[in-house]
């Protein structure tokens, strides 16, 4: 009963995760599971090479990574990078000196610092709006804007954008490109593309790779311009993924569904619970139809992944002790693995935007952001009950 009213995961996910891009005819030793190449040159002929020449440039367990990762997005192209924020700023780099960003304001912390303090110094012009008002966008899109920059749901307030909404203004108004984070529900739960969207961003770091073990960042396309830039960036800017982690990742795909199942069906079960409890005075979570956009999530995701953020009766000092009361759910950042987390935005994600845009986003010292990994939720609801009796 959990999915009524939501999309339904694309059928055949699993198939295609297991098996776009793997087919064992591309090695000589004809393996079943893709070898890792770590060679960084490549053998080539006074004639020319035979597809691969160095590193940077390709490899051949990346490309696999990269063929995966486009069929089960249902996209034509895709490119990793080093990490989640190298693939955020190769895509900044599509753009040039005296161009317009209109990003959501509500977002991960390392983006807001990325577009506010490095972005802005090469001669880009960025600024902040909440996407959740469409009037927004209007108000605030410029003659040089050239790009839209969004999450849904956001971090760590997991206010849903209505991206068909967004596209629609943003191209009526001009030849803007509309970039959208998945990271939050990957293309499991959610496929941007599929409501008009020019770029996927991934930080593949989270629920991707699923096993806190790696840091990559992904941009998935469908317009081969577009594709063949990243791409060329992707070369130039050296940004890229090393072999042993791209086989990481690929192997990691092949569970997606499966973990992102579990991860869905225990947050809504956690939120559920912290909603009846009398210390919480509000719970964020977009599968709760006490959500603000509960209607536009049902039409555009197939539910929701394992963040939940909630805001309780107490402050800075609570948020303390309810953390380090806490048995099962590690205090640490990331999130999107296994195991479960528990954060401070306010001190830890979100610490390098200024105090007073905290404020006006509701990320206050009381807020904790939760990343329900795959334990049994029961232990979990249990972790949390005993913390709220050591802390209130």
């Amino acid at each position: 009963m959990a999915d009524q009213g939501f999309l339904k995961p694309t059928p055949g996910f699993a198939t295609t995760a297991i098996h776009a891009g793997q087919s064992s005819d591309k090695w000589k030793s004809a393996a079943v599971v893709p070898p890792i190449v770590m060679s960084t040159t490549f053998k080539q002929t006074p004639e020319g090479h035979t597809g691969y020449i160095y590193g940077r440039s390709g490899n051949p367990t990346r490309h696999t990574l990269e063929e995966c990762l486009a069929g089960i997005e249902g996209a034509k192209y895709a490119c990793v990078y080093s990490s989640g924020l190298g693939a955020t700023t190769t895509i900044c780099s599509l753009l040039e000196a005296g161009n317009h960003i209109l990003s959501m304001d509500d977002g991960y912390g390392g983006t807001h610092r990325l577009l506010s303090q490095v972005v802005t110094r090469m001669g880009i012009e960025v600024s902040f709006t909440d996407f959740t008002k469409l009037e927004n966008l209007g108000k605030n899109i410029r003659k040089n804007t050239k790009m839209i920059w969004m999450e849904s749901p956001t971090n760590p307030s997991l206010k849903v954008v209505d991206i068909a909404a967004v596209v629609k203004i943003a191209k009526s108004l001009g030849d803007i490109l509309v970039a959208v984070d998945n990271t939050f529900l990957t293309c499991y739960l959610q496929k941007p593309l599929d409501f008009g969207a020019d770029i996927v961003m991934y930080s593949m770091t989270k629920y991707m790779n699923g096993h806190s073990d790696v840091v990559m960042g992904a941009a998935v396309v469908n317009d081969a311009k577009l594709a063949e830039r990243l791409k060329f960036l992707q070369k130039a800017m050296g940004a890229v993924p090393s072999p042993f982690d791209c086989y990481l990742v690929n192997r990691s795909l092949k569970t997606l569904a499966l973990r992102m199942e579990r991860h869905k069906a225990s947050s809504l079960a956690i939120a559920q619970w912290l909603s009846k409890h009398p210390n919480v005075t509000e719970v964020m979570h977009p599968g709760l139809p006490s959500h603000p956009q509960y209607e536009i999530s049902k039409r555009q995701t197939a539910g929701h992944s394992g963040i939940v953020s909630f805001i309780h009766t107490g402050g800075l000092k609570e948020s303390k002790k309810f953390m380090s009361s806490l048995k099962v759910f590690i205090l640490a950042e990331s999130l999107g693995g296994y195991e479960s987390l528990i954060e401070l935005p306010s001190l830890m994600t979100h610490a390098s935007v200024p105090a007073e845009q905290r404020a006006e986003l509701g990320i206050s010292d009381a807020l904790l952001r939760l990343t329900v990994g795959l334990e049994d939720v029961e232990d979990l609801i249990k972790d949390l009950e005993q913390a709220f009796k050591e802390t209130f």
